[in-house]
Formats: structure tokens, sequence, C-alpha cells
């Protein structure tokens, strides 16, 4: 078991408890999957960024991504309807605590002028969603090896009902907050 699962079960869940009132263990919230998802709006024009933005993603998740089409076209953007315009990847149980460690422990003191991630980024039932400018921040990107500096988004996806709940989980889990 990856060792913040452990952390997770041992401390986290039954500071969880008492501090809401749980009656039952399964009301207790917890991390259920984190997406990392990568817009590539330039592969438009060059299908190439497509393959260089899907090994990054690999190297950081560890996990094969998935080719995101556009559902629709829009002629402004020149973007037709399943057209290749993304790459997506869903980590679930030791990979996600694996790489849930990794963002708070590695990655995130590793930004320019970091003073913690914003509170404020849930959307109303527990989520947690965070943009990452540069992608070189993961210790397994070689920065000689890039053609473009490319952010990404992370989506944090709990099982807690209130944003109280998840930023009380994340904080617990070690997320660094900004005060």
């Amino acid at each position: 078991m990856s060792g913040l699962k452990t952390y997770y079960t041992e401390q986290v869940a039954p500071k969880l408890k008492e501090s809401f009132g749980y009656k039952n263990d399964m009301q207790i919230p917890a991390l259920s999957h984190i997406v990392l998802n990568m817009g590539l709006g330039e592969a438009i024009q060059n299908i190439k960024v497509l393959d260089s933005a899907t090994e990054e993603l690999m190297a950081i998740s560890g996990q094969k991504p998935v080719i995101t089409r556009a559902k629709r076209s829009i002629a402004a953007f020149k973007v037709r309807e399943g057209m290749p315009i993304g790459c997506m990847v869903t980590l679930r149980r030791e990979r996600m605590y694996d790489f849930f460690n990794k963002l708070v422990n590695v990655a995130l003191p590793r930004v320019r002028d970091f003073r913690g991630v914003p509170p404020k980024a849930f959307d109303g039932h527990g989520n947690y969603s965070l943009g990452i400018r540069e992608q070189i921040i993961f210790p397994e990107i070689d920065y000689d090896k890039i053609d473009k500096i490319r952010g990404l988004n992370i989506s944090i996806v709990t099982t807690a009902n209130t944003d109280e709940e998840g930023f009380k989980l994340l904080s617990l889990l070690g997320m660094p907050f900004r005060k």
C-alpha cells in the first residue's frame, strides 16, 4: 500500500470522522481520482505537438494518456468535429496516491515564487482544480528535451459533499493552501 494511503487510513480518516461527527466510516471523504488534462490548441496546425505532449504526460503520470477530440466544429478557431485537440489521464488507486504525494512534496515547491495554492478553487462539491503553467516542475521532464513549455490542469476529485470537507481532507493530506 502507498505511504499516503496508509497515512490517510491511520491518521487523516479518524481526524475527519471526529471533526465532522460521521457515524459511518463510509461517510468519511476520500480521494476518488485525479485527472490530468493538457489542452493543445496548436495541435490544429501541427499534429506533432500532440505526440510530444503525450510523451510528457505519460512521463508525469506513469500511465498512457487518451487523446481528446473536439466535440463540435468551431469555424472561428478552425476546428472540425473529431480533430485531436488535447490529451488526458485519469489516475486511480495507487497511482493516484503516488501522484498526489509527488505533486505536494516535489512539484509544487519547485514552482517559482510559490506561496501556496489558492483555497478558493473548489467547485462546490468538494473537488479541487489546479492549473499549472509549466510542466517542467515535475522531475520526470528533462528540460533539454522539451520543445515548448506547456501547462496542464489537475482536477482532484473527492467523495466529499461540501467544499469545507474537501478543504479539510486535502489540507490534512498535505496540500499547501495559501493563508
